[in-house]
């Protein structure tokens, strides 16, 4: 590809991810964060709620200076509580409503454009449309609430798609259910779309463009990163987005060229989207013994090596 990367979309990272101590809102959150918003290679970041008043009042002021594009990652807060949108319980179901309300009043907050969220555990094809049905409701009480909250803009919601049977075994799930329950969502809400991840997609075992086509109509946030599936005694097993090319991982330089070859052609990078241009994150994180900065180091030259192939 002739054109820089830089030219048709913002570069960003999950700085949770790629700053696995920063990942539950403290610790050297703002230290870490400027280590990003000084990199001109980056355009955009996603970054998870923060515990403390000040530490975001400080964040939202240096990411404003940066002037990247900004996301907040509502799937941490999610996960770690055990946290399920398509509860069949209605008070459980409400619980994780609500948390993605204050992630939503963070997100304001710090200035995002886009919260991503996720679905909740895939419990069995008996149960599948009942809980689809309740992921629906509960996705759109989140957007009518970002609706209510936004004064000079409309803060976006994008699901992100999970394995169903490896790590996370998340009832969405396949690009092509995520896609109904987008347009169901949609059908009264224009700010939701998809999130769709290169690392997941070995875990979904669907084809790169397949995965790209199903989710093209709705889709507002791109992953990039990597998996390990073939050996259940590999630390990296399963959703812990290694760094690219880690033995026995599924993703290098050819497959996410690959992905950034289907997004390309389906026309992603022509989008309008909630961000000011379409957004690709890397979400690696160091495994033991690595270091985040030679992780995002790597990164960024499988990206530039996969982009000059295209």
């Amino acid at each position: 590809m002739l054109e820089a990367i830089s030219g048709v979309c913002h570069v960003g990272i999950v700085h949770g991810m790629a700053f696995p101590e920063v990942a539950e809102g403290e610790g050297p959150v703002l230290e870490t964060m400027e280590k990003i918003l000084a990199d001109p290679f980056f355009g955009a970041i996603e970054i998870g709620p923060m515990k403390d008043e000040g530490m975001r009042k400080k964040a939202a002021q240096m990411l404003a200076s940066s002037g990247v594009d900004v996301i907040l990652a509502g799937q941490p807060p999610l996960l770690a509580g055990g946290l399920n949108l398509n509860a069949l319980d209605k008070k459980e179901r409400e619980k994780a409503i609500e948390t993605c309300k204050r992630s939503a009043d963070h997100a304001y907050e710090l200035g995002a454009q886009i919260m991503a969220v996720l679905s909740g555990p895939y419990e069995g094809p008996e149960k599948e449309k009942e809980q689809t049905e309740l992921l629906a409701d509960s996705l759109k009480q989140i957007c009518a609430y970002a609706q209510e909250k936004g004064e000079d803009y409309q803060l976006a919601i994008a699901l992100e798609t999970f394995d169903r049977d490896i790590d996370k075994k998340c009832l969405i799930g396949p690009t092509s259910e995520a896609a109904r329950v987008a347009e169901k969502v949609k059908e009264e809400f224009s700010n939701f779309g998809l999130l769709i991840d290169l690392s997941h997609q070995p875990l979904l075992r669907e084809p790169v463009h397949e995965m790209v086509i199903q989710a093209l109509d709705h889709l507002i946030l791109v992953h990039m990163g990597n998996c390990v599936m073939k050996d259940k005694s590999h630390p990296a097993y399963g959703d812990k987005h290694p760094r690219f090319g880690i033995p026995q991982g599924e993703n290098g330089v050819e497959q996410l060229g690959k992905f950034l070859e289907a997004l390309f052609y389906a026309g992603y990078f022509k989008k309008n989207v909630p961000t000011r241009k379409p957004v690709i994150s890397f979400e690696v994180k160091p495994m033991a013994g690595e270091s985040s900065e030679l992780v995002i180091a790597n990164a960024k030259r499988t990206l530039l090596e996969a982009w000059a192939a295209v």
